[in-house]
């Protein structure tokens, strides 16, 4: 049984979360969502450190992050599909 490397807490989020250490470009993520234990393959456009976001989608500036459900922040920079998502391309909409 293949272990996974990105969980999913929605089905209606737009990011993922790396749960591997050093998750590097061109991997063929197993991805799997929590809400429903559903499973779909993802490739890696990025690396990335565990605990960090994964985009699920192509997303444009100005668009939500949606993570558990919920906005969590709004695009800085376009993210494509597959690509890490952090301080670099989106920001907290509090301030």
């Amino acid at each position: 049984m293949r272990k996974p490397q990105l969980l999913v807490h929605d089905k209606h989020d737009n990011v993922g979360v790396v749960v591997v250490e050093d998750l590097t470009e061109g991997t063929e993520m197993l991805c799997v969502v929590t809400e429903d234990n559903s499973e779909f393959t993802l490739l890696a456009k990025s690396s990335a450190p565990i605990g960090h976001k994964i985009a699920l989608t192509n997303v444009g500036e100005g668009d939500s992050i949606i993570k558990y459900g919920e906005d969590i922040g709004r695009v800085v920079a376009p993210i494509a599909k597959g690509e890490h998502v952090h301080v670099h391309n989106l920001k907290t909409k509090r301030w």
